[in-house]
């Protein structure tokens, strides 16, 4: 049950980091002009703030009394606090693609950047729509680095521990708390070590699988 939970959730991050990071390249490459190298430098700048300082400062705003409660309970909308953002899955998603937006930003924008703008014009001019020109010109090209963000982020996603056990609470518990305690607290190496392979090999196969798919995609 840890490792299918372990799997999903890592799954749902990776493909929701890899769909804002897309979207936003997108903004960046082909939307905002002379603004493409700011808004690119403003997104690498979140790439500055530690690791821990994010899920201390997620903390502050999803708690019970942190900055989104308090603004749900003063403008009227709740009448008391939620307590069931903190210490959720929820809270662990947010957390790691607050941390990953960045780093998948970097390779789809790269692929992005191989595109040229006159191949879009002559779709446009030649009627083509916006969705049309986004599923046969833009995501093909983009490949390569939408599947380089994806496989990043959940291989992060699959194997960290931290945000689970600070944001998660103990009704988030994945397979990297378990790896984390056979080795620091029970000093079980042989039982980590064959966690930590058994982890290794089914993310790569998964990855593998999600390939596949792709290119199965790609001759349809």
């Amino acid at each position: 049950e840890v490792g299918i939970f372990t799997f999903s959730i890592a799954f749902a991050i990776a493909l929701v980091t890899t769909v804002f990071a897309f979207a936003f390249a997108y903004v960046i490459r082909f939307r905002s002009g002379r603004w493409e190298t700011p808004l690119l430098l403003v997104s690498l700048f979140t790439l500055f703030g530690g690791y821990l300082m994010k899920i201390y400062a997620w903390k502050t705003i999803l708690g019970v009394e942190g900055i989104l409660n308090t603004l749900l309970v003063g403008v009227g909308i709740l009448e008391q606090p939620l307590t069931a953002i903190l210490y959720s899955p929820g809270a662990v998603v947010v957390t790691l693609v607050h941390f990953l937006f960045p780093l998948a930003l970097l390779p789809i924008y790269a692929s992005l950047r191989s595109i040229d703008y006159i191949a879009l014009e002559a779709a446009r001019d030649l009627g083509a729509s916006f969705w049309r020109v986004l599923r046969d010109i833009v995501l093909p090209q983009a490949q390569p680095g939408l599947f380089a963000a994806f496989t990043f982020s959940f291989l992060i996603a699959a194997g960290d521990y931290i945000t689970p056990r600070y944001i998660g609470g103990p009704d988030t518990v994945m397979i990297g708390n378990f790896i984390q305690s056979a080795f620091g607290l029970r000093f079980d190496w042989p039982l980590g070590a064959a966690m930590s392979f058994s982890i290794i090999a089914s993310c790569l196969l998964l990855l593998v699988l999600v390939r596949l798919a792709l290119r199965t995609l790609d001759r349809r």
